[in-house]
């Protein structure tokens, strides 16, 4: 069966609200499966970081998930296919960056550290994509945008959403353009983190 994008974005709507997990790569995982979820294509703009969402949500996170998963949509849908290639950003991770945003509450008059840390988090996992290069990069690259900002929602908000262990994340991850040493790359090193997040990381473990 044919899908609109417009019509793909409801049922991925419809579908993350039933998730109760903390987990964003659980989540995302499991609606890849769904028949309107290609491997490829922009409604991966939405579906990562609409994951994101209902996993702070559900990791206690305060907010209107149904006006934060509206309001994500309407950002999303704005960015064409194929960005990646054609515009040298990753619709994952300004999809992540969206979510964030939308978290933190800011916007282009913003004057705080929410407004440097969205900026900070998606430069950074784009410089961590570029290393790794493409093609064919949507799943692999929702795990890294995913991976990344579950880091920065612990720091900022101390929430346990649970993050894959690094094993794991690097067995779901990988794919045949992805060499060991690029998934040293993709990956938060956790001698990189402040003992406290490494805590919840290792507490988080599935």
């Amino acid at each position: 069966m044919a899908y609109t994008m417009e019509e793909k974005y409801e049922l991925i709507k419809k579908e993350v609200a039933k998730y109760t997990s903390k987990n964003p790569i659980e989540i995302i995982k499991s609606i890849m499966k769904k028949d309107y979820i290609n491997i490829h294509g922009p409604e991966h703009h939405f579906l990562d970081g609409a994951s994101f969402l209902i996993a702070y949500k559900n990791a206690g996170g305060m907010m209107d998930i149904d006006n934060a998963l509206d309001k994500l949509a309407e950002r999303s849908i704005k960015m064409p296919g194929a960005i990646c290639g054609y515009w040298g950003v990753c619709g994952s991770s300004t999809s992540l960056g969206a979510a964030l945003a939308i978290i933190h509450e800011t916007g282009p008059l913003s004057n705080n550290e929410f407004y440097k840390h969205n900026m900070e988090f998606t430069s950074k996992v784009t410089a961590i994509m570029a290393k790794i290069g493409g093609p064919r990069c949507c799943k692999r690259n929702a795990f890294i945008s995913i991976s990344n900002a579950v880091m920065v929602g612990m720091e900022s908000y101390e929430r346990k959403v649970k993050r894959k262990s690094k094993e794991q994340l690097r067995k779901v991850a990988n794919s045949r353009y992805e060499t060991k040493t690029n998934l040293k790359k993709s990956n938060c090193s956790q001698k990189s983190l402040k003992k406290e997040v490494i805590k919840k990381i290792k507490n988080a473990h599935i």
